[in-house]
Protein backbone atom coordinates (compact mmCIF):
# COMPACT_ATOMS: atom_id res chain seq x y z
CA UNK A 1 0.00 0.00 0.00
CA UNK A 2 1.16 3.34 -0.89
CA UNK A 3 2.67 5.32 2.42
CA UNK A 4 0.32 8.19 1.57
CA UNK A 5 -3.17 6.83 2.16
CA UNK A 6 -4.45 6.73 5.60
CA UNK A 7 -6.27 3.66 6.32
CA UNK A 8 -9.28 5.62 6.88
CA UNK A 9 -9.60 6.72 3.44
CA UNK A 10 -10.55 3.02 2.61
CA UNK A 11 -13.71 3.02 4.37
CA UNK A 12 -16.86 2.88 2.12
CA UNK A 13 -18.96 6.02 2.44
CA UNK A 14 -22.81 5.96 1.72
CA UNK A 15 -23.75 8.24 -0.93
CA UNK A 16 -27.25 7.45 -1.60
CA UNK A 17 -30.02 4.81 -0.35
CA UNK A 18 -28.17 1.13 0.26
CA UNK A 19 -25.06 2.40 -1.97
CA UNK A 20 -22.06 2.91 -1.39
CA UNK A 21 -17.93 4.40 -2.56
CA UNK A 22 -14.59 4.63 -1.63
CA UNK A 23 -13.78 7.82 0.44
CA UNK A 24 -10.51 7.45 -1.61
CA UNK A 25 -12.02 8.85 -5.08
CA UNK A 26 -11.60 11.95 -7.11
CA UNK A 27 -13.66 13.85 -8.68
CA UNK A 28 -13.04 17.07 -11.15
CA UNK A 29 -13.69 19.00 -8.76
CA UNK A 30 -14.68 18.90 -5.38
CA UNK A 31 -14.00 20.92 -2.20
CA UNK A 32 -10.67 20.75 -1.47
CA UNK A 33 -9.83 21.70 -4.81
CA UNK A 34 -11.69 24.79 -4.77
CA UNK A 35 -10.43 25.30 -1.36
CA UNK A 36 -6.63 25.32 -2.73
CA UNK A 37 -7.49 27.25 -5.59
CA UNK A 38 -9.13 30.00 -3.16
CA UNK A 39 -5.55 29.86 -0.87
CA UNK A 40 -3.91 30.24 -4.38
CA UNK A 41 -5.83 33.52 -5.47
CA UNK A 42 -5.15 34.88 -1.63
CA UNK A 43 -1.74 34.17 -1.16
CA UNK A 44 0.17 34.92 -4.49
CA UNK A 45 -2.32 37.91 -5.74
CA UNK A 46 -1.66 40.99 -4.15
CA UNK A 47 -4.10 41.89 -1.67
CA UNK A 48 -4.16 45.53 -3.62
CA UNK A 49 -5.77 44.05 -6.65
CA UNK A 50 -9.33 43.97 -6.59
CA UNK A 51 -12.26 43.96 -9.33
CA UNK A 52 -13.06 47.12 -10.17
CA UNK A 53 -15.59 49.69 -8.26
CA UNK A 54 -15.13 47.26 -4.99
CA UNK A 55 -13.81 47.06 -2.06
CA UNK A 56 -11.56 44.73 -0.20
CA UNK A 57 -14.61 42.59 -0.67
CA UNK A 58 -13.75 41.81 -4.70
CA UNK A 59 -10.70 40.43 -4.10
CA UNK A 60 -11.01 37.24 -6.14
CA UNK A 61 -10.41 35.00 -3.07
CA UNK A 62 -12.79 36.47 -1.10
CA UNK A 63 -15.14 36.28 -3.62
CA UNK A 64 -14.66 33.07 -4.16
CA UNK A 65 -15.55 32.46 -0.43
CA UNK A 66 -18.58 33.84 -0.96
CA UNK A 67 -19.53 31.07 -3.68
CA UNK A 68 -18.05 28.80 -1.67
CA UNK A 69 -21.11 30.32 1.08
CA UNK A 70 -23.37 29.78 -1.55
CA UNK A 71 -22.99 26.33 -2.67
CA UNK A 72 -23.00 24.77 1.01
CA UNK A 73 -26.33 26.06 1.20
CA UNK A 74 -27.61 25.08 -2.19
CA UNK A 75 -25.84 21.61 -1.25
CA UNK A 76 -28.29 21.56 1.59
CA UNK A 77 -31.27 20.86 -0.69
CA UNK A 78 -29.87 18.06 -1.96
CA UNK A 79 -29.80 14.53 -0.12
CA UNK A 80 -27.37 13.12 -1.96
CA UNK A 81 -24.97 15.80 -2.07
CA UNK A 82 -25.46 16.99 1.52
CA UNK A 83 -23.38 16.22 3.97
CA UNK A 84 -25.37 14.22 7.15
CA UNK A 85 -24.66 13.61 10.52
CA UNK A 86 -23.12 15.47 13.41
CA UNK A 87 -21.29 18.34 12.79
CA UNK A 88 -20.76 20.77 16.18
CA UNK A 89 -18.85 23.92 14.03
CA UNK A 90 -22.48 23.91 11.63
CA UNK A 91 -23.57 24.92 15.14
CA UNK A 92 -21.06 27.43 16.50
CA UNK A 93 -21.26 29.04 12.75
CA UNK A 94 -25.15 29.73 12.83
CA UNK A 95 -24.48 31.27 16.47
CA UNK A 96 -21.91 33.86 15.23
CA UNK A 97 -24.01 34.63 12.42
CA UNK A 98 -27.19 35.49 14.00
CA UNK A 99 -25.42 37.48 16.59
CA UNK A 100 -23.46 39.68 13.60
CA UNK A 101 -27.28 40.13 12.01
CA UNK A 102 -29.27 40.84 15.09
CA UNK A 103 -26.12 43.36 15.89
CA UNK A 104 -26.45 44.66 12.05
CA UNK A 105 -30.12 45.00 12.29
CA UNK A 106 -29.72 46.90 15.59
CA UNK A 107 -26.73 49.63 13.95
CA UNK A 108 -29.88 50.44 11.25
CA UNK A 109 -32.49 50.86 14.54
CA UNK A 110 -29.76 53.06 15.47
CA UNK A 111 -29.55 54.83 12.60
CA UNK A 112 -26.35 54.51 10.11
CA UNK A 113 -24.76 57.54 8.29
CA UNK A 114 -24.01 56.38 4.55
CA UNK A 115 -20.23 55.49 5.62
CA UNK A 116 -21.57 53.40 8.30
CA UNK A 117 -24.23 51.41 5.96
CA UNK A 118 -21.74 50.45 3.72
CA UNK A 119 -19.21 49.56 6.80
CA UNK A 120 -21.73 47.07 7.33
CA UNK A 121 -22.78 45.90 4.52
CA UNK A 122 -19.41 44.94 3.85
CA UNK A 123 -18.62 43.43 7.09
CA UNK A 124 -21.90 40.68 6.58
CA UNK A 125 -20.23 39.80 2.99
CA UNK A 126 -17.15 39.71 4.71
CA UNK A 127 -18.68 37.19 6.98
CA UNK A 128 -20.02 35.45 4.88
CA UNK A 129 -17.15 34.52 2.49
CA UNK A 130 -15.70 34.07 6.26
CA UNK A 131 -18.08 31.09 7.03
CA UNK A 132 -18.37 29.71 3.88
CA UNK A 133 -14.77 28.74 3.23
CA UNK A 134 -15.13 27.32 7.71
CA UNK A 135 -18.16 25.62 6.24
CA UNK A 136 -17.02 24.07 3.07
CA UNK A 137 -13.76 23.00 5.16
CA UNK A 138 -15.73 21.19 7.41
CA UNK A 139 -18.26 19.11 5.19
CA UNK A 140 -16.60 19.08 2.36
CA UNK A 141 -13.00 17.31 2.48
CA UNK A 142 -13.43 13.48 2.13
CA UNK A 143 -10.51 12.44 2.98
CA UNK A 144 -7.15 12.70 5.26
CA UNK A 145 -5.23 13.20 1.20
CA UNK A 146 -7.37 15.42 0.15
CA UNK A 147 -6.86 16.92 3.50
CA UNK A 148 -3.05 16.85 3.52
CA UNK A 149 -3.24 18.17 -0.02
CA UNK A 150 -5.32 21.54 1.14
CA UNK A 151 -2.33 21.72 3.49
CA UNK A 152 0.40 21.65 1.26
CA UNK A 153 -1.01 24.14 -1.01
CA UNK A 154 -1.24 26.31 1.89
CA UNK A 155 2.52 25.68 3.25
CA UNK A 156 3.53 26.07 -0.95
CA UNK A 157 1.86 29.63 -1.32
CA UNK A 158 3.53 30.36 2.28
CA UNK A 159 7.22 29.98 1.07
CA UNK A 160 6.03 31.69 -2.25
CA UNK A 161 5.22 34.49 -0.03
CA UNK A 162 7.83 34.51 2.50
CA UNK A 163 10.31 33.86 -0.59
CA UNK A 164 9.38 37.54 -2.17
CA UNK A 165 9.01 38.94 1.53
CA UNK A 166 12.65 38.08 2.11
CA UNK A 167 13.79 39.63 -1.29
CA UNK A 168 12.20 42.69 -0.47
CA UNK A 169 14.04 42.31 2.89
CA UNK A 170 17.73 41.95 1.60
CA UNK A 171 17.34 43.81 -1.92
CA UNK A 172 14.83 46.81 -0.87
CA UNK A 173 13.17 45.33 -3.95
CA UNK A 174 9.02 44.90 -4.16
CA UNK A 175 8.70 42.78 -6.69
CA UNK A 176 4.53 42.90 -5.88
CA UNK A 177 4.44 45.97 -7.44
CA UNK A 178 5.24 44.28 -10.94
CA UNK A 179 2.59 42.08 -10.28
CA UNK A 180 -0.28 42.77 -12.90
CA UNK A 181 -3.61 40.54 -12.97
CA UNK A 182 -5.51 41.08 -16.38
CA UNK A 183 -9.35 42.55 -15.15
CA UNK A 184 -7.82 43.31 -11.89
CA UNK A 185 -7.49 47.08 -10.43
CA UNK A 186 -5.12 48.40 -7.09
CA UNK A 187 -7.21 49.68 -4.57
CA UNK A 188 -4.35 52.44 -3.74
CA UNK A 189 -3.31 50.47 -0.74
CA UNK A 190 0.21 49.77 -0.81
CA UNK A 191 2.38 49.03 1.79
CA UNK A 192 5.85 49.54 0.22
CA UNK A 193 8.42 49.78 3.06
CA UNK A 194 8.58 51.06 6.72
CA UNK A 195 11.79 51.75 8.76
CA UNK A 196 11.84 50.14 12.11
CA UNK A 197 14.31 51.09 14.10
CA UNK A 198 17.65 50.18 12.44
CA UNK A 199 15.36 47.79 9.85
CA UNK A 200 12.68 47.89 7.29
CA UNK A 201 9.60 46.16 7.75
CA UNK A 202 8.11 43.86 4.69
CA UNK A 203 4.39 42.70 3.62
CA UNK A 204 5.48 41.01 0.55
CA UNK A 205 1.57 40.29 -0.78
CA UNK A 206 -0.47 41.59 1.91
CA UNK A 207 -1.70 44.38 3.25
CA UNK A 208 0.19 44.86 6.63
CA UNK A 209 3.77 43.85 8.24
CA UNK A 210 1.74 42.27 11.05
CA UNK A 211 -1.01 40.34 8.86
CA UNK A 212 2.17 39.19 7.30
CA UNK A 213 3.64 37.49 9.88
CA UNK A 214 0.86 36.54 11.45
CA UNK A 215 0.37 34.22 8.53
CA UNK A 216 3.67 32.95 8.35
CA UNK A 217 3.48 31.98 11.93
CA UNK A 218 0.22 30.10 11.71
CA UNK A 219 1.08 28.67 8.37
CA UNK A 220 4.88 27.08 10.18
CA UNK A 221 3.65 24.14 12.29
CA UNK A 222 2.19 22.86 8.97
CA UNK A 223 5.45 22.87 7.16
CA UNK A 224 7.38 21.81 10.29
CA UNK A 225 4.40 18.84 9.78
CA UNK A 226 5.11 18.00 6.66
CA UNK A 227 8.89 18.24 6.58
CA UNK A 228 8.56 15.70 9.45
CA UNK A 229 5.81 13.24 7.69
CA UNK A 230 6.24 13.89 3.92
CA UNK A 231 6.45 10.37 2.85
CA UNK A 232 9.81 10.40 0.92
CA UNK A 233 12.91 11.32 1.98
CA UNK A 234 13.12 14.02 -1.03
CA UNK A 235 9.91 15.37 0.30
CA UNK A 236 10.58 16.37 4.12
CA UNK A 237 13.86 18.01 2.69
CA UNK A 238 12.29 20.07 0.43
CA UNK A 239 9.37 21.18 3.23
CA UNK A 240 12.03 21.48 5.25
CA UNK A 241 13.90 24.09 3.02
CA UNK A 242 10.10 25.65 2.54
CA UNK A 243 9.55 25.51 6.76
CA UNK A 244 13.05 27.62 6.61
CA UNK A 245 12.08 30.12 4.68
CA UNK A 246 8.48 30.89 6.10
CA UNK A 247 10.36 30.77 10.16
CA UNK A 248 12.89 33.69 8.33
CA UNK A 249 10.19 35.79 7.11
CA UNK A 250 8.74 35.96 10.63
CA UNK A 251 12.01 38.55 11.87
CA UNK A 252 11.67 40.05 8.42
CA UNK A 253 8.43 42.41 9.38
CA UNK A 254 9.99 43.05 12.69
CA UNK A 255 6.80 42.68 14.47
CA UNK A 256 6.04 41.90 17.97
CA UNK A 257 3.06 40.31 16.92
CA UNK A 258 4.80 37.78 14.88
CA UNK A 259 7.22 36.49 17.36
CA UNK A 260 4.38 36.70 20.07
CA UNK A 261 2.60 34.10 17.35
CA UNK A 262 5.40 31.83 16.75
CA UNK A 263 6.08 31.47 20.52
CA UNK A 264 2.60 30.41 21.24
CA UNK A 265 2.90 27.85 18.06
CA UNK A 266 6.08 26.75 19.58
CA UNK A 267 4.12 26.10 23.31
CA UNK A 268 1.55 23.76 21.63
CA UNK A 269 3.23 22.03 19.45
CA UNK A 270 6.03 21.28 22.44
CA UNK A 271 4.00 18.72 23.91
CA UNK A 272 3.55 16.61 21.17
CA UNK A 273 7.09 16.65 20.18
CA UNK A 274 9.45 14.72 21.05
CA UNK A 275 12.89 15.38 23.36
CA UNK A 276 15.15 15.07 19.77
CA UNK A 277 12.57 17.15 17.81
CA UNK A 278 12.30 19.81 20.18
CA UNK A 279 16.18 20.03 20.56
CA UNK A 280 16.70 19.62 16.54
CA UNK A 281 13.82 23.12 16.57
CA UNK A 282 15.99 25.09 18.72
CA UNK A 283 19.22 24.65 17.02
CA UNK A 284 17.40 25.47 13.48
CA UNK A 285 15.84 28.55 15.64
CA UNK A 286 18.55 30.01 16.72
CA UNK A 287 20.74 28.78 13.23
CA UNK A 288 17.93 30.78 10.98
CA UNK A 289 18.37 34.08 13.57
CA UNK A 290 21.71 34.12 13.37
CA UNK A 291 22.02 33.73 10.16
CA UNK A 292 19.56 36.86 9.54
CA UNK A 293 21.32 38.94 12.31
CA UNK A 294 24.95 38.71 10.31
CA UNK A 295 22.97 39.51 6.82
CA UNK A 296 21.36 42.60 8.40
CA UNK A 297 23.24 43.77 11.44
CA UNK A 298 20.82 46.43 12.70
CA UNK A 299 18.35 43.37 13.48
CA UNK A 300 19.59 42.74 16.43
CA UNK A 301 19.20 45.90 18.45
CA UNK A 302 15.94 46.48 16.38
CA UNK A 303 14.51 43.14 17.77
CA UNK A 304 16.08 43.83 21.27
CA UNK A 305 14.21 46.89 21.20
CA UNK A 306 10.66 45.62 20.32
CA UNK A 307 10.87 44.11 23.59
CA UNK A 308 13.04 45.96 25.96
CA UNK A 309 11.43 48.67 25.26
CA UNK A 310 7.87 48.19 25.09
CA UNK A 311 6.66 50.04 27.68
CA UNK A 312 7.62 53.33 25.82
CA UNK A 313 6.36 52.38 22.30
CA UNK A 314 3.84 54.36 20.94
CA UNK A 315 2.42 51.74 19.09
CA UNK A 316 1.34 49.91 22.00
CA UNK A 317 0.98 53.25 24.14
CA UNK A 318 -1.66 54.59 21.67
CA UNK A 319 -3.43 51.46 21.84
CA UNK A 320 -4.22 51.68 25.53
CA UNK A 321 -5.04 55.33 25.82
CA UNK A 322 -8.13 54.42 23.78
CA UNK A 323 -9.22 52.13 26.75
CA UNK A 324 -11.30 55.14 27.99
CA UNK A 325 -12.55 55.92 24.96
CA UNK A 326 -13.66 52.39 24.16
CA UNK A 327 -15.48 51.97 27.08
CA UNK A 328 -17.16 55.01 26.75
CA UNK A 329 -18.63 53.65 23.49
CA UNK A 330 -19.29 50.22 25.18
CA UNK A 331 -21.17 51.23 27.93
CA UNK A 332 -23.78 52.97 25.42
CA UNK A 333 -25.08 49.61 23.48
CA UNK A 334 -23.10 47.15 25.57
CA UNK A 335 -25.52 43.96 24.21
CA UNK A 336 -25.32 44.04 20.92
CA UNK A 337 -22.69 46.93 19.53
CA UNK A 338 -23.33 49.82 17.68
CA UNK A 339 -23.58 47.43 14.76
CA UNK A 340 -21.92 44.91 12.69
CA UNK A 341 -18.61 46.60 10.96
CA UNK A 342 -20.09 50.23 11.49
CA UNK A 343 -16.92 50.87 13.66
CA UNK A 344 -15.16 52.16 10.55
CA UNK A 345 -11.37 53.42 11.82
CA UNK A 346 -11.27 56.58 9.40
CA UNK A 347 -14.16 58.02 10.63
CA UNK A 348 -13.48 57.20 14.36
CA UNK A 349 -10.26 55.87 15.28
CA UNK A 350 -7.84 53.07 14.66
CA UNK A 351 -8.31 50.34 17.74
CA UNK A 352 -5.75 47.87 16.73
CA UNK A 353 -7.47 45.37 18.69
CA UNK A 354 -9.81 43.01 17.22
CA UNK A 355 -11.72 41.97 20.31
CA UNK A 356 -12.21 45.55 21.64
CA UNK A 357 -13.80 46.17 17.10
CA UNK A 358 -15.83 43.14 18.12
CA UNK A 359 -17.08 44.90 21.62
CA UNK A 360 -18.38 48.03 20.26
CA UNK A 361 -19.48 46.70 17.16
CA UNK A 362 -21.28 43.70 18.07
CA UNK A 363 -21.40 44.18 21.96
CA UNK A 364 -21.17 41.53 24.61
CA UNK A 365 -22.94 38.42 22.65
CA UNK A 366 -20.93 39.06 19.41
CA UNK A 367 -17.52 39.07 21.59
CA UNK A 368 -18.32 35.85 22.80
CA UNK A 369 -19.75 34.47 19.69
CA UNK A 370 -16.82 34.66 18.30
CA UNK A 371 -14.44 33.29 21.09
CA UNK A 372 -17.31 30.29 20.81
CA UNK A 373 -16.01 29.93 17.46
CA UNK A 374 -12.56 29.28 18.11
CA UNK A 375 -12.85 27.55 21.31
CA UNK A 376 -15.47 24.86 18.94
CA UNK A 377 -12.38 24.60 16.99
CA UNK A 378 -9.85 24.16 19.61
CA UNK A 379 -12.52 21.40 21.35
CA UNK A 380 -12.53 19.56 17.91
CA UNK A 381 -9.22 19.42 17.56
CA UNK A 382 -7.92 18.21 20.91
CA UNK A 383 -10.70 15.60 20.83
CA UNK A 384 -9.48 13.95 16.77
CA UNK A 385 -6.16 14.55 18.49
CA UNK A 386 -6.83 12.40 21.44
CA UNK A 387 -8.61 9.82 18.98
CA UNK A 388 -5.94 9.85 16.05
CA UNK A 389 -4.00 6.37 15.70
CA UNK A 390 -1.00 7.92 14.26
CA UNK A 391 1.72 10.56 15.10
CA UNK A 392 1.28 12.45 12.28
CA UNK A 393 -2.54 12.84 12.82
CA UNK A 394 -1.74 13.77 16.33
CA UNK A 395 0.72 16.78 15.26
CA UNK A 396 -1.61 17.45 12.34
CA UNK A 397 -4.31 17.92 15.29
CA UNK A 398 -1.86 19.89 17.36
CA UNK A 399 -0.71 22.55 14.59
CA UNK A 400 -4.58 23.32 14.26
CA UNK A 401 -4.85 23.79 17.85
CA UNK A 402 -2.00 26.40 17.64
CA UNK A 403 -4.10 28.59 15.05
CA UNK A 404 -6.80 28.75 16.93
CA UNK A 405 -4.54 29.59 19.89
CA UNK A 406 -2.30 32.09 17.99
CA UNK A 407 -6.06 33.80 16.93
CA UNK A 408 -6.89 34.27 20.13
CA UNK A 409 -4.33 36.02 21.23
CA UNK A 410 -2.96 38.13 18.14
CA UNK A 411 -6.50 39.77 17.99
CA UNK A 412 -5.58 41.66 21.01
CA UNK A 413 -2.33 43.21 18.59
CA UNK A 414 -4.51 44.51 15.85
CA UNK A 415 -7.85 44.77 13.57
CA UNK A 416 -7.19 40.89 12.67
CA UNK A 417 -10.53 40.09 10.96
CA UNK A 418 -9.64 43.26 8.65
CA UNK A 419 -7.22 41.90 7.30
CA UNK A 420 -8.66 39.33 4.10
CA UNK A 421 -6.10 37.19 3.98
CA UNK A 422 -5.00 36.53 7.82
CA UNK A 423 -9.15 36.08 7.74
CA UNK A 424 -9.59 33.16 4.79
CA UNK A 425 -6.77 31.67 6.13
CA UNK A 426 -8.26 31.18 10.10
CA UNK A 427 -11.79 30.28 8.13
CA UNK A 428 -9.54 27.46 6.82
CA UNK A 429 -7.87 26.50 9.94
CA UNK A 430 -11.36 26.78 11.62
CA UNK A 431 -13.34 24.28 9.08
CA UNK A 432 -10.21 22.14 9.21
CA UNK A 433 -10.52 21.06 12.98
CA UNK A 434 -14.12 20.50 11.68
CA UNK A 435 -13.14 17.89 9.01
CA UNK A 436 -10.61 16.22 11.49
CA UNK A 437 -13.26 15.80 14.23
CA UNK A 438 -15.33 13.78 11.30
CA UNK A 439 -12.54 11.70 9.80
CA UNK A 440 -11.59 10.62 13.58
CA UNK A 441 -15.18 9.90 14.82
CA UNK A 442 -15.58 6.50 16.33
CA UNK A 443 -18.64 5.90 14.22
CA UNK A 444 -18.43 5.49 11.24
CA UNK A 445 -22.07 6.45 10.40
CA UNK A 446 -20.00 9.74 10.84
CA UNK A 447 -16.65 9.45 9.84
CA UNK A 448 -17.62 8.09 6.50
CA UNK A 449 -20.80 10.61 5.90
CA UNK A 450 -19.27 12.72 2.83
CA UNK A 451 -21.52 14.05 -0.13
CA UNK A 452 -21.03 11.72 -3.32
CA UNK A 453 -19.68 14.23 -5.73
CA UNK A 454 -19.28 18.08 -5.79
CA UNK A 455 -20.02 18.47 -9.09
Amino acid sequence: MSLSLHPADLDPTLVADRTYATRRRFTRIDAAGLLSILIVLLMLIPARLILPALSDVGRPAVLLGLGLWCWWVLVRFSPRLMVGGPQPLRWAVLIYMVALLISYAAGYWRGLSAMEANGADRAILAALAFTGVILTGADGIPNWARLRGVLKTLVWCAGIVGFLGLVQFAFFFDFTQYIVVPGLSSNGVEPGFEWRGGAIRVASTMTHYIEFSTVMAMTLPFAIHFARFAPTRLGRQVFMLVALVVAAAIPATVSRTGFVAVGLAVLVMIPVWGWRMRYNMAVVGVGLLAGLLVMKPTLANTLIGLFAGAGEDTSITARTKRYEMVGYYFTQRPWWGRGTGTWISPQYQFLDNQWLAQALSTGVVGVAALAGLHLTAIGLAAVSMRRAITPADRDLCAALIATQVIALVVAAFFDSLSFSTYAMVLALMIGLTGAVWRMTHPARIVRTTVSRRSA
